[in-house]
This record gives structure tokens, C-alpha cells and sequence, in this order.
């Protein structure tokens, strides 16, 4: 929270839609936009009535948690006025037919209902961005033992996922196109193959770079607006005996046999 500052809008999964990550968002003058966590009840029959399943209502404060200090507790207001709604998906080919959202914007005028469902669904770029770190950069199995390596490890991939979307927004500057246009894929891949000719040569560093820069420009991901895709894989896994034990004792037993 120590990153975000007052102005701004947190758009959340539903996991952050409890009274505590609000209040302590508002303290910051944070506003917040999430998924209804499905703990609370909801009932549009109650509450100030903003429009068709749209009402505010207030939510009161839980009992204190383990990992609140007293004071922190005291300091967090007895209750929190915050709108909930209900938007209707009529996209076809969409999973989900509905989309009960919470937030901290209250003013219905300002912050109609399909607003604050398009903003929300702007979260799905976080989606986006983790299958980026986690397959494209494979970081989705970590390979070293030790906790101190891990760590490591997976600083080393955010280090280096971080400059390559540096790399794009240069890119994307430098050709008057939106970041989000060029493709994470396509930018490493030409990363890569220019590493090859050799960064550390001064002579040539500025006039490779400007190459990188254009040839990162032309990967661009293509307009597929609304796309619909099954959530299945086509593929078959092959049929394999899992490793259920230590690999060293896999080999030891190997070893011994007769």
C-alpha cells in the first residue's frame, strides 16, 4: 500500500474486497473498485438505492484481527459507506453472466455502473502480465534448493521482467503506439537475438540500441477485440510415471537392481 497515493484507483480480484484492505486504502485516499467476495449478503432491497441493483450501504467493522496492533484497530472507522452493484454480461461467448462489483466511487452519476465494469475490466492486464513472468519467463518452476537462492531467483526474474517492459515502453514511445500493443513475447525473443551481436562493444552501443528500439516496435499483438477461446487445452499430456521421491533414491534403487 506503501506504493499507491491519494488519487488513485486500486482495481482488485475478490480476495481484496474486505473491510480492512478498503478502510485502510480510504486512510491512504484511496479509492478501490473489486469483485464481490461473496461473504456478505447481498440485497439491493436495502441500503441507499442508486438504481437498479445498485444501492450504497454500510458495512460494519469485524471483530480485530490477529495480526492488527490495538491501535491500528482503534484507529479504523466503525463503519464504511460502500456501493454495491450488479452489472449484466451480455457479451456473447463471456464465462459470466454478471459481474457484482464493490467500490469506494459512490457518485452514481459520475461512476455509472458499465464504467466501473470496463475498468474492471482492465484488471485482467494483471492476469496478462503474471502469465508473462510465469511462461514466457519460465518462472513458473523455481529451481534452486535453498530459501536464500529463491529469493534470489525470483528477484533476478522481476529484475529482468522489469527491463523488458522498460524496453517496450521505449519502444513504444519512440514509434507512437500504445505499450500495450507490442508483444512481451516478441521483445524478449529480440533481446535475445540481438544480444548476440555483442553489447559490449562502445563503439556500436547507440546504433544498436536504436535497432532494438525498431524492431521491437514491429511485433505488435493483433486487435482481437471480445476474443472467444474454450478454456481447455487441445494438447494431451504424454504418459508418464510421476517422480513421487527424492531423485537421488529413484537412482540409488535403479542402481541396485539386478
Amino acid at each position: 500500500m506503501d506504493h499507491l497515493k491519494s488519487g488513485e484507483i486500486l482495481l482488485a480480484d475478490a480476495i481484496f474486497s474486505n473491510y480492512w484492505t478498503i478502510a485502510l486504502l480510504l486512510v491512504r485516499g484511496v479509492d478501490f473498485v473489486g469483485h464481490h467476495d461473496g461473504r456478505r449478503l447481498l440485497d439491493f432491497r436495502k441500503g441507499q438505492r442508486l438504481g437498479r441493483c445498485d444501492h450504497i450501504v454500510s458495512w460494519q467493522k469485524p471483530a480485530k484481527q490477529w495480526w492488527m496492533s490495538k491501535k491500528l484497530y482503534r484507529s479504523l472507522p466503525e463503519t464504511l459507506r460502500i456501493r454495491e452493484l450488479k452489472v449484466e454480461i451480455t457479451q456473447k461467448g463471456f464465462r459470466s453472466r454478471h459481474l457484482l462489483l464493490v467500490t469506494t466511487l459512490l457518485d452514481a452519476k459520475r461512476y455509472s455502473k458499465q464504467e466501473l465494469a470496463m475498468a474492471y475490466r482492465a484488471r485482467w492486464h494483471a492476469e496478462l502480465d503474471l502469465r508473462s513472468i510465469k511462461q514466457v519467463m519460465q518462472m513458473d518452476v523455481l529451481r534452486c534448493k535453498s530459501p536464500a537462492m529463491v529469493r534470489k531467483e525470483v528477484w533476478m526474474h522481476l529484475l529482468a521482467y522489469n527491463l523488458v517492459r522498460k524496453l517496450m515502453a521505449q519502444a513504444a514511445a519512440r514509434a507512437e503506439v500504445c505499450p500495450r500493443d507490442i508483444s512481451f513475447k516478441g521483445t524478449l525473443q529480440t533481446l535475445l537475438a540481438f544480444a548476440a551481436a555483442g553489447w559490449s562493444c562502445p563503439e556500436r552501443r547507440n546504433e544498436l540500441y536504436c535497432a532494438v528500439l525498431e524492431a521491437v516496435a514491429t511485433h505488435r499483438v493483433n486487435d482481437r477485440p471480445d476474443r472467444v477461446e474454450p478454456r481447455a487445452v487441445k494438447r494431451r499430456p504424454k504418459k508418464q510415471v510421476y517422480l513421487n521421491e527424492p531423485r537421488s533414491v529413484a537412482k540409488e534403487r535403479l542402481l541396485n537392481r539386478t
